[in-house]
């Protein structure tokens, strides 16, 4: 690359995106823990699509009130909280929702993974490198509150790979891990079907014989996921165990969201390496005669019907959430270089 060569981002839509955007009346945050950038797509009032992103080290799970106005993601040693500081209706230029940092806990690296909003309000997420869930602890990295029965102790080891979390009314339901390994990395091994589903009221595995399993959302009384290793997108009966694939994602899929009758799911470009090599995705992208690719995918939830898409190209190949931001059309988020921080002030009402 010479010196007048910069790195290129480019987004592309399907023609219908931006208007089933506007359509929802919502819009969507996304994060790149390789970019290190969170992303919100909107729409403009003039009807166009709008593209905002902050820049934040190694983003990864996002959570989202019921009423869009918090925000919570995890970085690669920190829990944010942002908080949308207008008021109802009212706007900021063209932007109907400004998310602010207002909070941050310090957990050091332990690999968070997806995130979650407890019904006392507090963070709950995936706490990969320990193989738990935990939350925030006001003296302390984190405090644990649950880990799988075949995980003999708390060790930074990464057995298992306690990736995704599913939350109910505000209490974690299902979680997903790569394996039931219980030695320092052992989840690799089992990475092509040693993938499971576990009950964390029951402490039962209630599904099993997955590849690499993320994301998993309870929308509508049924548990969806991504068998991210086969490149499916579907739900789990818990009574059988049975996975029922509801449409291919043509890459390493991570990340899911819901708007109505409608998935958002995330996309990323499968690597050669020993986290995404040779899994049963590269056979199924070649049965589908497709290239891995990163972006979105809009599917339809009764069809399985792939209806829009978002594709990025350039240098960022690896996204990881994806959340949906009910009511808001055009947000935009203060980050923490530059200035603005020091100026975007906003005084409780109370």
């Amino acid at each position: 690359m010479t010196e007048t060569q910069k790195p290129v981002f480019a987004l592309t839509t399907s023609r219908g995106f931006t208007g089933w955007l506007a359509g929802t009346g919502a819009s969507l945050a996304f994060t790149t823990y390789q970019g290190g950038k969170v992303f919100f797509l909107g729409t403009k009032p003039d009807g166009t699509l709008a593209v905002f992103e902050r820049s934040f080290p190694r983003c990864m799970g996002l959570a989202v009130t019921p009423d869009a106005r918090t925000i919570l993601m995890a970085t690669q040693v920190q829990l944010y909280r942002f908080d949308n500081i207008l008021p109802p209706g009212e706007t900021q230029g063209l932007f109907d929702a400004v998310y602010a940092p207002h909070q941050t806990w310090i957990t050091g690296d332990i690999d968070i993974h997806d995130v979650g909003i407890g019904a006392d309000g507090r963070p709950v997420f995936a706490n990969t490198l320990f193989n738990c869930l935990a939350t925030t602890s006001e003296g302390h990295s984190f405090r644990p509150l649950w880990r799988p029965p075949f995980i003999s102790r708390l060790a930074a080891e990464d057995r298992c790979h306690l990736n995704g979390l599913a939350m109910e009314k505000g209490v974690p339901r299902y979680v997903t891990c790569v394996s039931r390994s219980d030695v320092s990395d052992g989840w690799r091994d089992r990475r092509a079907d040693g993938g499971l589903v576990m009950d964390v009221a029951s402490s039962e595995i209630v599904a099993t014989g997955l590849s690499m399993p993320h994301s998993p959302r309870m929308h509508d009384g049924r548990l969806w996921l991504l068998n991210s290793g086969t490149g499916a997108f579907g739900w789990i009966d818990p009574a059988d165990g049975r996975f029922t694939p509801v449409a291919f994602c043509p890459g390493y899929a991570r990340g899911l969201s819901f708007i109505g009758n409608s998935a958002v799911v995330g996309l990323s470009r499968a690597r050669e390496n020993r986290t995404f090599g040779g899994l049963p995705l590269e056979a199924a992208l070649k049965a589908h005669d497709a290239d891995a690719r990163t972006g979105l995918l809009v599917i339809d939830l009764t069809s399985g019907q792939i209806t829009d898409w978002v594709r990025i190209e350039g240098v960022i190949d690896e996204l990881f959430d994806v959340a949906a931001l009910p009511g808001v059309r055009n947000p935009s988020a203060i980050g923490l270089k530059g200035t603005e921080i020091r100026r975007v002030l906003s005084i409780d009402p109370g």
